[in-house]
């Protein structure tokens, strides 16, 4: 009797900054070149490369004994149609992980850093020697999962997309973004360098770096100690905060709405942007919605979640 799992694995890879290289510039000889030229050290990308197609290998390999296997690349995530009782597997850095969570529903996902010399891995418990037993566990259902909370933007032409980690709401290019924000009965113009809306699991990215900014400034002009800390968040925490990103006051635009959370109403935003105006999710910023003079979005907790085995 065949010891294979009727389940499926479904490992998800990326290219290499040397597969993209590659093909950019055709070949190595020429990618190496360009590189070389411009004084980096394309050894460095050469031994990232190797390191990386050596993890998948040995990850492919340990999973294929237990169970039937498909390997996709990252950029076919959002159009591939998961099995409901797939397991899959991520290999990659934290950025990976949470740009495939918000494609699930509910398949457990096991993250795998392939370098740990290169890559802390908040997200990336295993190695890729760790497969078989979270595997086979995971088969039997004896694996925990950490529960993952997700954000949801939902527009009012219908279209929608969720984040793991944080939106950022503003222009795709450097000029201000003009909208009018709305929460918990409060309403102002705005014009900022845009809005960022982080989860408890993106708490330690992007909203983690706005705060630390802010707090400089202000310890820096008043010359007291500035508490500030959303490190605590937890990954399931049902809320999520909100900041703006240097909001500027004048005669018609305000910022007494410049930072909160978001829980039982939605963080509400109407844009006022003829053009250039966009959402997107987790800095994928090829996964975007248009945000332009006549859609209003409303930002929530989402009532999808994510599962990061343990």
């Amino acid at each position: 009797m065949s010891n294979i799992s009727e389940r499926k694995i479904i490992i998800i890879t990326k290219q290499t900054r040397a597969d993209e290289l590659i093909r950019k510039f055709n070949n190595m000889t020429q990618a190496a070149f360009y590189v070389e030229k411009m004084g980096g050290d394309i050894e460095d990308y050469i031994e990232e490369s190797r390191v990386y197609k050596r993890s998948v290998s040995s990850s492919f390999s340990q999973a294929q004994v237990l169970a039937h296997v498909q390997q996709i690349d990252r950029e076919f995530v959002p159009s591939f149609i998961f099995g409901k009782d797939d397991i899959v597997i991520v290999i990659g850095q934290d950025g990976l992980v949470a740009n495939t969570l918000k494609y699930l529903n509910g398949q457990p996902l096991i993250a795998v850093n392939p370098d740990a010399s290169r890559y802390d891995g908040v997200l990336l418990p295993f190695r890729p020697n760790d497969l078989v037993h979270v595997v086979r566990d995971v088969l039997k259902n004896r694996r925990s999962q950490k529960e993952i909370t997700m954000a949801s933007a939902d527009l009012n032409d219908g279209q929608s997309l969720l984040a793991v980690n944080d939106f950022f709401i503003g222009r795709q290019s450097h000029v201000s973004a003009r909208y009018i924000i709305k929460i918990d009965g409060k309403e102002e113009p705005q014009s900022s360098s845009g809005i960022i809306v982080s989860t408890g699991l993106g708490s330690t990215g992007w909203l983690k770096s706005v705060v630390a900014g802010a707090k400089g400034i202000t310890q820096s002009i008043t010359g007291y100690e500035v508490s500030g800390n959303v490190n605590a968040t937890k990954w399931d925490s049902n809320y999520l905060y909100y900041s703006v990103r240097e909001p500027f006051p004048s005669n018609t635009t305000g910022t007494s709405l410049v930072f909160g959370m978001i829980k039982d109403s939605p963080l509400q935003i109407a844009s006022q942007m003829p053009e250039g105006g966009v959402i997107f999710s987790d800095g994928i910023e090829q996964d975007f919605l248009q945000f332009n003079s006549g859609i209003e979005a409303k930002i929530s907790v989402s009532p999808k979640k994510g599962y990061l085995v343990v």
